[in-house]
């Protein structure tokens, strides 16, 4: 992990870790590094709902403006439109300025290349090394050299045409919850269902700029399991402030998380011959569960690290097209360069309208074992080191022979907050939670 970017990009607290100026310097960094080789280079950025989104917008256009690139903004959009459009407009580069799921008072800022992929390691760390080390001079440009700001006016419009155009089945007959989380998918969400025929019910679709995520959204779905069963819907969708990630509800209110709908659509994809080399690529978080279904389906599945990033890199590097995340980051690689929550419950109500199934019946093919995640609250500067603590390792070493093969338990530092996440697999959820919270409150006394 690097100084700057974590496993999502640069993110924190606005005006805070995450200042303007740090805003600006990406923005000279970033355009530098990656449209060095370009005359006048054009960028596009766009945003999700929070308050501070302006605030570094117009921070991150001056540092991009000021080595002569040109800025065209977006406004609101979600994450996945702007890799869309990076590369729809041959843009040489894409900026989001969000901090995906997390609370109105952090942001962020993630880069795209051209090609509308997020960033590999080296390529971010050469951004860091500028800003931290000063390893390269950024030539500034002067006088009428400098960039401009532009508008890109039809963005929203154009992304909803290609989320159109990734189904061929229509979405008639059936009633869909939509919870944006007031963030980027407030607008497009629901529009985009309703033109593939769909009855949408949209809520939490009224951003102010500090309701983003606040008790809505994939990370609290428990209001949409609520609406579902009491309007009679047959699907509920809940997105993240930038729609990158999706968390579905079945017509019982049940929650249906991001491996069951990747199980399902890799079933889908397979029946149909779509399914490339018959494998799954899904990372260390995934539950033990989906292995087991995918492997009674002849579906092989590939683990990665946590991130959708390091997803597309295993698929683009085997010449794998379908995988994701249990948070509900899933990539269509055929249809998109990155996780987009809104293409994703398209694909997962296009499955049902062609199967004719409920979604609690498509779901009932992935039997996931009771999993507890719990966070640990340590020092930013410690959470890397985790696994050098004697007294931790013993601790995990201890329960992982309790396991026996029968459950398991994963221990990673959070690529974005201060945080090491304790994650438990096992048959007896009661059990399994109160050695995730005994895990944790150790954690946090040997680091906090």
């Amino acid at each position: 992990m690097g100084r700057l970017f974590g496993t999502d990009g640069v993110r924190g607290i606005a005006n805070d870790k995450l200042s303007c100026e740090l805003a600006f310097k990406l923005g000279q960094a970033g355009a530098y590094v990656l449209t060095s080789s370009v005359h006048k280079a054009r960028i596009l950025i766009g945003r999700d709902t929070r308050i501070s989104g302006d605030m570094l917008e117009s921070a991150l256009v001056a540092g991009i403006c000021s080595v002569g690139a040109e800025a065209v903004v977006a406004g609101v959009i979600p994450t996945s439109g702007v890799a869309f459009l990076t590369r729809d407009y041959g843009a040489d580069a894409g900026v989001v300025i969000s901090a995906s799921h997390n609370s109105a008072e952090y942001n962020g800022i993630k880069f795209f290349n051209a090609d509308g992929k997020k960033l590999p390691d080296e390529i971010e760390e050469r951004i860091e090394s500028i800003i931290l080390d000063g390893s390269e001079t950024v030539q500034l440009k002067t006088g009428m050299e400098v960039g401009r700001r532009v508008g890109a006016l039809n963005a929203l419009a154009e992304y909803k045409e290609f989320l159109l155009g990734t189904t061929d089945t229509s979405l008639r007959g059936l009633k869909i919850v939509l919870d944006c989380a007031h963030g980027a998918a407030s607008v497009v969400g629901p529009r985009a269902f309703q033109e593939l025929g769909a009855t949408v019910v949209p809520y939490y679709n009224t951003p102010d700029g500090i309701n983003i995520n606040d008790n809505c959204g994939s990370t609290h779905p428990e209001k949409l399991t609520q609406l579902v069963t009491e309007l009679g819907a047959d699907l509920g969708l809940a997105f993240d402030g930038d729609a990158d990630r999706v968390i579905a509800v079945d017509e019982h209110g049940v929650i249906v998380d991001g491996d069951q709908i990747m199980a399902i659509c890799a079933i889908d994809l397979k029946e149909r011959g779509l399914l490339k080399k018959d494998t799954l690529v899904c990372t260390v978080m995934s539950n033990l569960g989906l292995d087991i279904a995918m492997e009674q389906h002849g579906i092989r599945t590939v683990k990665t690290k946590v991130g959708d990033r390091y997803v597309l890199e295993e698929m683009l590097k085997s010449g794998y097209n379908f995988g994701g995340e249990q948070s509900g980051h899933i990539i269509f690689l055929d249809l998109s360069t990155t996780g987009d929550g809104i293409l994703s419950g398209i694909q997962l109500a296009s499955v049902m309208m062609r199967s004719g199934m409920s979604l609690s019946k498509l779901a009932s093919k992935v039997n996931i074992l009771p999993q507890v995640l719990v966070n640990a609250r340590v020092k930013d500067e410690y959470k890397d080191s985790i696994l050098e603590d004697e007294l931790i390792k013993a601790r995990i070493k201890e329960l992982e022979a309790r396991f026996a093969g029968k459950g398991r338990m994963l221990i990673r530092p959070s690529g974005t907050e201060p945080l090491v996440r304790v994650m438990i697999e096992g048959p007896d959820k009661k059990e399994i939670g109160r050695q995730a919270v005994e895990m944790a409150k150790l954690i946090e006394s040997r680091l906090a």
